[in-house]
């Protein structure tokens, strides 16, 4: 698959570079993994020097051995033995003083599980050669919880090190139009719908798919529910290591979230545990995973709270894979599809919700987006969008085709709704009655 967006993360990072030649710049880029970190610095160092460092859990004498080779081979030029990782960068920042070039140091987070005082030993080497080196240093990781320990704490030794730190995001709205056009001009917004559901715009999901040719929702759900499929385990694979021991609660409770039990109550009454509080912090702001919503126009403190799982993929991988994992352990995968199937045009129709308040997200017209459900769960409106500074407020039902939206219902819940915000009543009102149609 071509490379496709980032456009204002390539021109940051060209920047960057340029501003290298006048001293060392240090850049992080922090993302969840396949979200396409490694092939962003890599086309954006394309046809300069550069050199390209994958850290791996091994000692630091072996990797130092590795990293040797690669600077050679990228720099053209001997670079000697070292076994501390510290040294071999400080000769690095003494050859970029008469040749300026780039070194990317990818899954950095790792080397706290090889030995955290590889961090300090950098910083040092850092502190006392930036000014006169010109090294452009990208400094790439995934697990978030990591990341933010070593550059966001202020007690550790990179702490306000980085000149820059960029956050990637998955693919926007248009982007995963723009790719499925590209694959299938006559694709159809069951087949969007599919591909931002399955895959939230991560770029290697997406790239699965398009490899696999699968370009409609029926052939997706052929290459992801199939066995030996790499879509079954996935969501495993990436948070084991970042929850450690304490892996099995979070993930009941992020089964909880996928499947609607949503708020703090009945997440505890679910999971069997008498206190929660922690672990749905730690999902929330430790490792950025879940996040609340309140009721839009609410308090911050208001006690009307649900939780969701932010990406997409792993709110589809803890609905069906984690939570019938008994069906794939025994071979069952056809029942496993077939389960799906079943249950897929109501999750997709959530998921279609979220879709549209994205999409608003991204168009910047709105100085509010949310949705709104009372106290008892009741008169509920899937999205709202206002509008400040125009004086503006759209109040929408969505489903996933129109024949199910009742507009007298959605001008009884919108009656109900600006009762209790009258602040609105002089802003200009549209009803929005939103489908599959209208993606």
């Amino acid at each position: 698959m071509k490379f496709y967006d980032r456009e204002n993360e390539m021109q940051m990072l060209h920047e960057i570079e340029s501003a290298t030649h006048e001293g060392s710049r240090m850049t992080v880029l922090v993302g969840r993994r396949r979200i396409g970190k490694t092939k962003l610095l890599l086309h954006a160092s394309e046809g300069k020097p550069a050199v390209y460092f994958f850290v791996s859990r091994k000692s630091e004498s072996i990797l130092c051995s590795q990293f040797v080779g690669e600077a050679e081979r990228g720099l053209d030029t001997p670079i000697g033995a070292y076994h501390r990782l510290a040294d071999l960068l400080e000769h690095l920042m003494r050859i970029s003083q008469s040749m300026p070039f780039t070194l990317i140091i990818d899954e950095f987070q790792e080397l706290l599980n090889i030995d955290a005082s590889i961090i300090g030993d950098i910083q040092r080497v850092w502190d006392l050669n930036k000014d006169r080196s010109r090294i452009n240093l990208l400094l790439s990781g995934s697990v978030y919880s990591m990341m933010y320990r070593i550059f966001e704490d202020n007690k550790e030794p990179l702490f306000s090190r980085a000149s820059n730190i960029m956050h990637i995001r998955a693919f926007r709205t248009d982007v995963m139009k723009e790719i499925l056009r590209d694959h299938n001009s006559h694709y159809t917004n069951e087949d969007l719908l599919a591909l931002y559901t399955f895959t939230g715009g991560v770029a290697w999901y997406v790239e699965l798919l398009m490899n696999a040719r699968a370009f409609t929702y029926k052939k997706m759900v052929d290459v992801i529910f199939r066995e030996n499929s790499l879509f079954i385990n996935e969501g495993k694979n990436l948070l084991i290591e970042e929850f450690g021991k304490d892996y099995s609660v979070y993930f009941s409770i992020l089964e909880c979230i996928a499947r609607g039990v949503n708020t703090r109550g009945e997440i505890t009454a679910t999971v069997g545990l008498n206190e929660i509080g922690g672990y749905l912090s730690k999902l929330e702001n430790s490792y950025s995973i879940i996040r609340q919503m309140r009721p839009i126009f609410s308090k911050a403190s208001t006690k009307t709270v649900r939780y969701y799982i932010a990406d997409n993929f792993l709110t589809f991988w803890f609905r069906f894979f984690h939570k019938y994992m008994g069906y794939i352990e025994s071979g069952s995968i056809e029942l496993l599809k077939q389960t799906f199937l079943r249950d897929y045009p109501i999750f997709s129709g959530i998921m279609l919700e979220r879709y549209f308040r994205q999409k608003a997200s991204e168009s910047g017209r709105y100085t509010h987006i949310g949705n709104y459900w009372d106290r008892k769960g009741g008169h509920e409106i899937d999205i709202i969008l206002a509008n400040e500074l125009d004086k503006t407020v759209e109040i929408g039902e969505i489903k996933r085709m129109s024949k199910n939206i009742s507009p007298t219902l959605l001008q009884d819940k919108a009656d109900y709704f600006l009762t209790l915000h009258p602040q609105l009543q002089s802003y200009k009102k549209n009803f929005l009655q939103l489908d599959l149609r209208d993606m």
